[in-house]
C-alpha cells in the first residue's frame, strides 16, 4: 500500500514538473534531433543551434525574431550557449572595406565556422546543422517563418 502510494505520488510529481515547463521539453526537441542525427554532444548541439539563431537574429527584424522566439522555446538559452566571437567581425570588416564589400554575410558565415570550431566540431558541420534547424523552425512556426530565417542566414 505504501509502495503504491509512493510510486503514484512520484509519477504525479514528474508529470506536473514536465507539464509545468513545456518550454524546456520543446527546447530539448531541437537539441535531441541534432544529437541523435549528427552524433554531437548536447553542448555542441545547443551551442551550434544558438550560433545559427544568433546570426539569423542579427539580420532579422525585432518582430520576426519575436515570432521565431515564440516558435522555438528556449532560443535565448541556445543563443547564450553559443561561443562569443568578436575577432571575425573586426578582421572581416577591415578586409571587406578594402575591397568595398559588406561584412554582414561574411561575418555570419565566418562566425558560424569559428563557433563550430570552438565547440569542437569541424566547420563543415554547419552544413549538417542548417537543414535540421530550418526543418525544426518550419515544423514549429511554419514555412513563412522558416523562409525568414533562411533569408537571414544568407
Amino acid at each position: 500500500m505504501k509502495k503504491t502510494f509512493f510510486i503514484t505520488t512520484l509519477a504525479l510529481m514528474l508529470t506536473m514538473m514536465i507539464s509545468a515547463n513545456p518550454a524546456a521539453t520543446a527546447e530539448l526537441g531541437l537539441v535531441r534531433l541534432l544529437t541523435q542525427n549528427l552524433g554531437v554532444t548536447t553542448k555542441q548541439a545547443t551551442g551550434g543551434a544558438g550560433s545559427i539563431f544568433n546570426v539569423a537574429k542579427q539580420k532579422m527584424t525585432t518582430e520576426d525574431f519575436t515570432q521565431l522566439a515564440k516558435a522555438v522555446p528556449g532560443i535565448n538559452k541556445m543563443i547564450a550557449a553559443a561561443p562569443k566571437t568578436k575577432s571575425a567581425t573586426s578582421l572581416l570588416g577591415g578586409a571587406s572595406s578594402l575591397i568595398g564589400g559588406s561584412t554582414s554575410s561574411l561575418t555570419g558565415i565566418a562566425g558560424l565556422a569559428g563557433n563550430f570550431s570552438k565547440l569542437g566540431m569541424k566547420p563543415e558541420m554547419v552544413n549538417s546543422f542548417l537543414p535540421i534547424v530550418l526543418d525544426y523552425v518550419k515544423a514549429k512556426g511554419g514555412e513563412p517563418l522558416m523562409n525568414i530565417v533562411q533569408s537571414a542566414l544568407r
